[in-house]
């Protein structure tokens, strides 16, 4: 019995206790207080007539004031009964008469079937979006389901446990298919795809990383861990930072690179406008887009200024970035010979730590359980334990903490130690990277984003230019802009996308003029979120046209 059912038993034995309650009530005062026997089924219609208020017949007017309150509460009482009505009956099926029911299969072809759906899994879907990747999320709710095909999401209801389910989902036709669901889930379903494809290509994600094995005996071609990305990404991000390497870079042509450059505090660009930091003319390179306090501007104004939370995404030839990267170090801080202070040693610090190990980064780890790694035991958002372990003296900080609100906190006391020190953070959900950034982070990287990104990466093949932040470069025709120019296609303000460079005649050309003319054969390079990039592909002409753009 579902809860609707039980709620409807409940309410008939409720309708019934009181109608016979009140019958037997009226017939014992039609006795006793009026002096008007009646019979057992009068006082039943006399107790229906009063719920319904349809009246009373020969029995009004009632001579003794008992009579009157018992005839008056079997009125409020039939009210009662009627207000719960509307609720428990009558709303519910006017709300199933007007619901849309999802549909239970699809005939899509070369699509991405996601079974299972989480925050990671709204990421992927936005990618697939951007990139006119066609997909259908299969669920087994049909609440949910209901939910996915209102706002506009291609969803089947059915089971993703069984063989029926990814039928329905046409699974023989897909691309590939995604399993974001529990690891005992996710290794029950892709049974199930390998029942009805033994060659549909299967990544799914492992929560536990002792399970991937398991997972791959089940079928799936590639597995994820999300921490283990996180990790990477952190560490990445945290050598980036405190280091003169370019770090993560895109490719274009022969020489000419796309890159993210964090500012430090104390740094030759701290304080500047983009427009007096005279990156183009000193560098040659030029300024695609950045980020401040974590939301990313394409193609920002040049008299924004440039401060230690922002990172500048510029183009240019390799060797004029590592030029251009050595002005975003503050020289007063011997970066490369500082350690990295890890605070959390779970499953992402550990990671970040490993990593760091291998590329000959010192680092020390607090956690505040002891373990054989653990160089500082104790509570870091303690400022002797920040003191401890020697933030005074780092390269940088690395939040890889369990809890975001423990995040927040870290990084206030942090920040209030050390004004100039870099610190970069890692959030479990999305929404609480706003926290932290206004508490004092230079870098923020939620684990849903992080995650869903890097399964973007790995399910379309497409270079994303930074897995944490929501920017998808990608090289793609624009048969819509032929024979109109940069100035007059307007693009920028159209799309939010930034055309970073063309390639025409095996040449990349880029700093295009206003009055560059688009060639009907000409690929363009395109920067953008990935709202933006679908905006831009359906301005263009160019959905699915979009091709992975390698990296360095």
């Amino acid at each position: 019995m579902n809860a609707q059912q039980r709620r409807a038993a409940g309410y008939v034995a409720l309708l019934v206790t009181v109608t016979v309650a009140f019958t037997l009530a009226y017939q014992w005062g039609m006795a006793y207080l009026e002096g008007r026997p009646v019979t057992l089924i009068h006082a039943l219609e006399v107790t229906v007539q009063s719920f319904t208020s349809t009246g009373y017949g020969e029995d009004a007017p009632w001579a003794t004031a008992p009579m009157h309150v018992l005839v008056i509460l079997m009125q409020l009482a039939g009210l009662v009964l009627l207000v719960l009505t509307l609720p428990l009956f009558a709303a519910p099926w006017v709300e199933r008469r007007l619901e849309v029911d999802p549909p239970t299969s699809s005939d899509l072809t070369d699509h991405v079937v996601v079974a299972g759906f989480s925050a990671r899994g709204e990421t992927l879907i936005d990618e697939l979006a951007a990139a006119g990747v066609p997909y259908v999320l299969l669920v087994d709710d049909r609440e949910a389901a209901r939910r996915h095909h209102e706002v506009g999401r291609s969803v089947v209801f059915a089971d993703p446990e069984t063989t029926g389910g990814f039928d329905a989902a046409n699974v023989s036709a897909a691309r590939s298919v995604v399993l974001d669901d529990t690891d005992e889930a996710n290794a029950m379903m892709a049974l199930s795809v390998r029942a009805v494809d033994d060659d549909v290509r299967i990544v799914s994600f492992a929560e536990d990383p002792d399970v991937e094995t398991y997972l791959e005996y089940a079928g799936a071609d590639e597995v994820l861990s999300p921490h283990d990305i996180l990790g990477r990404s952190l560490a990445d991000k945290v050598t980036a930072t405190v280091s003169a390497d370019l770090g993560e870079t895109v490719t274009i042509g022969e020489d000419f690179v796309i890159a993210e450059m964090p500012i430090q505090s104390g740094s030759d660009l701290d304080g500047v406008t983009i427009a007096e930091s005279g990156i183009r003319e000193r560098a040659g390179a030029h300024v695609v887009g950045a980020w401040f306090e974590g939301e990313f501007v394409g193609g920002p104004d040049p008299e924004r200024s440039i401060s230690r939370d922002t990172i500048l995404l510029v183009a240019g030839a390799e060797s004029d970035l590592e030029s251009l990267k050595g002005e975003t170090i503050a020289e007063h801080r011997s970066h490369a010979y500082n350690p990295v202070v890890i605070a959390g040693h779970g499953e992402v610090g550990s990671t970040v730590k490993n990593v760091l190990d291998r590329r000959g980064v010192e680092n020390t780890v607090v956690d505040a359980e002891d373990a054989r790694a653990v160089d500082v035991v104790g509570d870091v958002s303690d400022p002797s334990v920040l003191d401890e372990a020697g933030v005074d003296e780092a390269a940088a900080l690395v939040l890889a903490l369990g809890e975001d609100a423990d995040t927040v906190f870290a990084t206030l006391v942090a920040r209030e130690a050390e004004i100039d020190l870099d610190i970069v953070a890692r959030v479990d959900e999305a929404d609480a990277a706003p926290k932290v950034y206004a508490a004092g982070a230079d870098y923020v990287m939620a684990l849903a984003t992080v995650s869903g990104r890097m399964l973007a990466d790995t399910v379309l093949g497409e270079n994303v230019m930074s897995l944490d932040t929501g920017v998808t470069i990608v090289n793609t025709v624009a048969p819509d802009l032929a024979g109109r120019t940069l100035a007059g296609a307007d693009v920028r303000d159209r799309t939010g996308c930034t055309v970073i460079a063309v390639e025409r005649d095996g040449d990349v050309r880029t700093a295009l003029p206003p009055d560059f003319e688009f060639r009907a054969d000409d690929r363009l390079i395109v920067a953008g979120t990935d709202e933006d990039v679908a905006s831009f592909n359906e301005f263009a002409g160019s959905v699915g046209a979009a091709e992975a753009i390698v990296d360095d």
